[in-house]
């Protein structure tokens, strides 16, 4: 059956393609809705930039034919501008003067119109507005277009794998071929590695679980880590997913120019990250990079930014907050004696900024910027949108890093979810490309403290 789906505001200014991804069906766009996109073009940021850019595609449409009785899609649906049933009852607990209530009744003006011939969806981002759909009778779903499925979540950018006694050796030295390791079940039975480029591995010698060796897959083989014995900063890693993302980091950007790491808070995501960051930008002196630039999307920086006294870099120092505390740490590795002298350390952290080892900017500043020879870290980025990963993505110019960093269980911003958030989008879309390295580190790498790892099993 051919369904007529009502397209809300937020989806449009997450998502201004939407309007492509509904296959045959018809999309009704209410007035409410072209109303709020209207208020929202002026915006500063994506939502400005989003708002305009669906503004056009119906200005697109409108040179097409008349939007009000209905423009004919490329696949074979219809798309128009709702008008009517301002004058639809709802039930008198839902207020006629808000938006979304305006939005339910061309829902439920288009069921009686309709009838049996299309079945009307309500498509919204809202997830308060799909339960007051629910209470009248009116189908909502989520744009799920960018949604991922179980599976692409469940990927952690490592395996476990057997490798035969006689190839440890050969694997030291020159790696092994994916063909030659392989997996058991439950019952025993092996099966060849199902592997994925760049996925790390964890080999175990089949005739000696003691020992363990540690690899990453590069075409049809598996090679064993560059930097294992590397000390960035002075620091090393103390778990297996730390040597993992330490490999990831230290490998140069000609060679891996994105990284996607994932886990829980206390992982020491972002502290390991400026340890490499400053590894390469202080102590390398083939300069490698120019600066470290580090980036937390976060609500404010996309929405009230502009409403905030001071420089860009005043507006955002409360937010970079994060960054300070782990330079703390990492200018000065001494735990007994690090804030005997508060205002030596303060002097060491100012010292990185004035010289531009590391540069802070608000995510809406870097829209329609080519970043060449730099560090990037995306903190946070599990607050990012699909297309906003995209825009951060696609940014990066000739011998630049990208790291984004980030718990998909900690989302802080509306309407996104563990599934439809920038960084697990981008994880999915970017795996098994050979330009992109994945590492999500597990509950039981958590090194913040004795506490915080408590905290993690029982809260």
């Amino acid at each position: 059956m051919k369904k007529t789906y009502v397209i809300d505001t937020n989806v449009l200014i997450q998502a201004p393609y939407a309007l492509h991804c509904f296959e045959d069906n018809d999309l009704v766009i209410p007035l409410v809705v072209v109303e709020e996109l209207d208020g929202l073009k002026k915006a500063d940021g994506e939502k400005g930039a989003n708002a305009r850019m669906a503004v056009r595609m119906l200005e697109v449409y409108r040179g097409k034919g008349n939007l009000l009785t209905g423009v004919s899609l490329e696949d074979g649906g219809i798309i128009r501008i709702e008008k009517n049933f301002v004058h639809e009852e709802l039930p008198p607990d839902l207020p006629e003067e808000k938006a979304d209530n305006r939005i339910l009744k061309v829902c439920q003006g288009l069921s009686v119109q309709l009838g049996e011939t299309s079945q009307v969806v309500l498509v919204t981002k809202d997830l308060v507005l799909r339960l007051k759909a629910q209470i009248i009778g009116i189908r909502a779903e989520d744009f799920i277009t960018e949604q991922i499925s179980e599976s692409d979540a469940q990927y952690t950018g490592r395996c476990e794998a057997y490798i035969p006694e006689e190839l440890v050796k050969d694997f030291k030295k020159k790696g092994v071929a994916v063909s030659d390791v392989y997996v058991s079940d439950e019952e025993g039975n092996h099966t060849e590695l199902e592997a994925v480029e760049n996925e790390f591995v964890i080999l175990k010698a089949d005739q000696s679980t003691k020992k363990t060796l540690l690899g990453r897959v590069s075409g049809k083989k598996i090679l064993p880590l560059e930097y294992k014995k590397s000390k960035p900063y002075g620091v090393s890693p103390r778990n297996v997913g730390q040597y993992f993302m330490q490999e990831a980091l230290m490998t140069s950007a000609q060679e891996a120019p994105l990284v996607i790491i994932q886990g829980m808070a206390g992982t020491a995501k972002t502290f390991y990250s400026l340890v490499v960051g400053m590894e390469k930008v202080y102590n390398n002196p083939n300069g490698e990079y120019r600066r470290i630039m580090v980036c937390r999307p976060n609500t404010q920086f996309d929405d009230d930014i502009g409403y905030l006294p001071g420089s860009e870099q005043e507006k955002i120092a409360p937010l970079m907050r994060p960054i300070i505390d782990n330079l703390e740490q990492i200018l000065d590795s001494d735990d007994k004696d690090r804030y005997e002298d508060e205002s030596m350390l303060s002097d060491k952290i100012q010292e990185v900024f004035e010289r531009s080892v590391i540069q802070t900017e608000a995510l809406n500043f870097i829209r329609g910027r080519s970043i060449a020879k730099t560090y990037l870290i995306i903190d946070e980025a599990q607050n990012m949108t699909p297309n906003q990963a995209k825009g951060i993505i696609t940014r990066a110019g000739k011998d630049t890093k990208i790291i984004l960093l980030g718990d998909p269980h900690q989302i802080d911003k509306p309407f996104l979810d563990e599934r439809t958030n920038g960084l697990s989008y981008a994880a999915k879309c970017m795996k098994g490309s050979s330009y992109c390295w994945q590492i999500t580190l597990s509950a039981e790498e958590c090194e913040r403290s004795v506490l915080a790892m408590d905290a993690i099993h029982r809260l």
